[in-house]
């Protein structure tokens, strides 16, 4: 193929395509668009179009800027060349076509597209070296149109539907609106209704009350009348009393004024006088001998009132009277027992002394810790152990307390929300006594608030609002206090587990849990006690501790009585479980409470060890296999119970509506930090 002198290559053979039009077949014979750079110092350079023919440009006044390089187009070359004929021609081929398409045609849109691909082709076939890849962009582009279109022939009936479907939703409330007008009709008529009749009772009961108003009126003037003619007989009766007086006195000097009276009408009032008298003294003697004992039914009720207000009384008495016998004989043998081990030891005290060394003089410890009131504080009615024990945490403490102030963490998001605090916090200096009884308190008033609820609450937004309502302006100074001593003391079992409950380490229902293990074996160890003597025999011991946990072994049983023995000093004697409640200063439980959390704690973890081995293998588990797992392993676990698990595993108020699959672990890992105990026994295997 040679060149021509001004440096475009021939045309290139290609076969002439017809395009479709309003009757008339259009040729159109493709032009080369290779040209021969004169800067190109290899044959067949392909260029860019616009071609930077020389004798086709117009020189421009400025060079280009950077955006012409940015398409393609040297710095060297300005202006603007005339397009090539083969792209001329395809323009108008396909601006005629857009513009002999009907526009209101439903399928405009896929004409359009038809001519465009119709000049895609031309193109491709036209340029035989990147017809291949432009082929593949083709194809890619039909594939994807393909399956867009099957999309909406798809989405089509269904669109059909939402329309028919909405229809039907507007006829529906068409109907209840219709439905609702001639109920709210009716309901109005039936409103007027009564309004008529309660305007026609007010009517009845105004005239009610003005009939009454005049019977009261005539009442009246009756009662007057009645009044008057009763006055008049009772003078009428005591002047003819007093004529018939001064008569027998004085018959002489009257007699000419009784004969000017009417002797008939003296004879008939006092006839009438007698009468009455003796009816009078016929209904006083019946009245006298009915009712002369019979006591008013108003006193009858008072006293029996009374009556029933003293036995209550008594009843109550009588029964805090037998408990109060009850515990002092208790007490009583108490005391008995004490004294004769008081005696004991004292014995063995003066024995001790005489052999053993002097004790230390723990008195000069009160200038390191603050004074002689903190010393007594914390020393007293302690061992040496524990006061050594102590002394090496206040001096821990003191240690790490040279702080007087704590830097406030912000009010930002990604504090806790009971740090969000600002400026400089006095460090008020707590002790473990002050962190226990703070503890304490938080909980209880924490299962106050959720019994009045009726649901958990967190635990960081209810301390918040505890140090608030506590403390007030000096709450920030308080928790951060507190926060500071916790971590001072997180060897101490209580604090550490509110600790970890409050960091989201463990759930909170370990603390519940701990709380209902220790009431429920009180509560047996307390029914067990039938002679109500505070005291049991190792054996006795050991069958109300497998009455409070059937499913531990005699190993642990063991390690239980062996504990109490050991904290109560009682290798064969009885055992007082009252005492193995008791808590130091500190507010710390004994020995043996110590090793019933522990076995609590080992179970739990066991337990969660065998339900890892049912659900080895699986990388991801659902509901179903996170079920049947707890069938196999516990078939004697209860449905709420069950269901409690799989709510903490899967973090869900309703397992069943969870279908997504978990990574085996996770639901382990969150088991693992709550309150999931075995239910019945471990069955044995086939």
């Amino acid at each position: 193929m040679s060149i021509k002198e001004d440096g475009h290559l021939p045309p290139l053979p290609a076969p002439e395509r017809t395009f479709p039009g309003k009757g008339v077949q259009w040729q159109v014979k493709p032009v080369s668009v290779l040209v021969r750079s004169k800067d190109a110092d290899k044959p067949g350079y392909l260029s860019t179009w616009p071609a930077h023919a020389s004798s086709q440009t117009v020189q421009q006044k400025y060079p280009l800027s950077g955006l012409n390089r940015h398409h393609g187009c040297s710095d060297e070359f300005g202006g603007r060349a005339t397009k090539p004929r083969f792209l001329e021609q395809l323009q108008s081929y396909l601006k005629r076509e857009l513009t002999a398409l009907d526009t209101l045609s439903p399928k405009l849109q896929e004409r359009k597209l038809q001519v465009y691909q119709e000049v895609f082709d031309s193109l491709i076939e036209e340029f035989t070296t990147y017809k291949p890849l432009l082929s593949t962009i083709k194809n890619e582009y039909d594939i994807t149109l393909a399956y867009l279109q099957e999309q909406i022939r798809e989405l089509k009936p269904l669109r059909s539907q939402l329309v028919l479907l909405s229809e039907q939703c507007d006829k529906k409330v068409l109907e209840l609106r219709k439905n609702e007008r001639a109920e709210i009709r009716a309901l109005k008529q039936e409103r007027q209704h009564f309004q008529q009749v309660i305007e026609g009772m007010r009517e009845q009961q105004r005239a009610l009350e003005t009939q009454v108003y005049h019977l009261q009126e005539e009442l009246a003037a009756q009662y007057l009348q009645y009044r008057d003619e009763c006055d008049a007989r009772k003078l009428l009766i005591a002047k003819i009393s007093s004529m018939s007086y001064n008569t027998e006195e004085e018959p002489d000097g009257d007699y000419n004024e009784v004969q000017s009276e009417d002797p008939v009408t003296v004879k008939l009032a006092l006839k009438v006088c007698r009468e009455d008298l003796t009816r009078a003294q016929v209904e006083l003697n019946r009245l006298h001998a009915e009712y002369g004992e019979v006591v008013p039914h108003r006193d009858w009720e008072n006293l029996d009132h009374m009556y029933k207000e003293n036995l209550l009384q008594l009843e109550t008495l009588q029964s805090d009277f037998n408990q109060m016998k009850s515990e002092y004989d208790i007490l009583l043998d108490e005391h008995r027992k004490v004294s004769l081990q008081k005696d004991n030891l004292q014995r063995e005290l003066d024995v001790f002394q005489k052999a053993s060394t002097p004790r230390p003089h723990w008195e000069q410890c009160a200038d390191v810790l603050g004074g002689r009131e903190r010393w007594s504080e914390i020393f007293e009615g302690q061992s040496s152990k524990k006061r050594l024990e102590v002394l090496l945490e206040e001096l821990n403490s003191m240690g790490m307390e040279q702080k007087d102030f704590f830097p406030g963490m912000g009010t930002s998001s990604n504090v806790p929300i009971y740090l969000r605090y600002e400026g400089q916090l006095k460090n008020l200096r707590l002790n473990k006594a002050d962190i226990v009884r703070i503890i304490k308190d938080i909980w209880r008033e924490k299962a106050f608030e959720d019994e009045k609820r009726e649901n958990s609450s967190d635990l960081k937004e209810f301390l918040h609002q505890y140090m608030q309502r506590q403390y007030g302006g000096q709450a920030g100074e308080w928790i951060y206090s507190l926060m500071h001593c916790i971590n001072c003391n997180l060897k101490d079992d209580f604090i550490s587990l509110f600790y970890d409950i409050l960091t989201d380490k463990v759930h909170e229902s370990l603390y519940h849990s701990q709380t209902q293990m220790l009431s429920h074996l009180l509560k047996v160890l307390v029914q067990s006690d039938s002679t109500e003597s505070g005291l049991f025999t190792a054996s006795e011991f050991s069958e109300a501790l497998r009455k409070a946990f059937p499913l531990k072994g005699d190993q642990d049983l063991e390690e239980l009585v062996a504990a109490a023995q050991s904290e109560l000093e009682t290798s064969e004697g009885s055992i007082a479980y009252q005492r193995l409640y008791t808590e130091d200063t500190d507010g710390k439980h004994g020995h043996f409470l110590g090793i019933v959390k522990r076995q609590a704690t080992t179970e739990r973890h066991q337990y969660i060890n065998q339900l890892r081995t049912q659900l080895e293998g699986k990388e991801e588990v659902s509901v179903e296999d996170l079920t049947s797992a707890f069938k196999k392993i516990d078939p004697t676990l209860d449905s709420e119970s069950l269901k409690r698990y799989l709510q903490i595993a899967f973090h869900t108020k309703d397992p069943h509506l969870h279908p997504e699959l978990l990574i085996t672990e996770v639901p382990i890992q969150r088991l693992s930090v709550a309150n999931v105990c075995r239910a019945g026994l471990m069955p044995h295997p086939e």
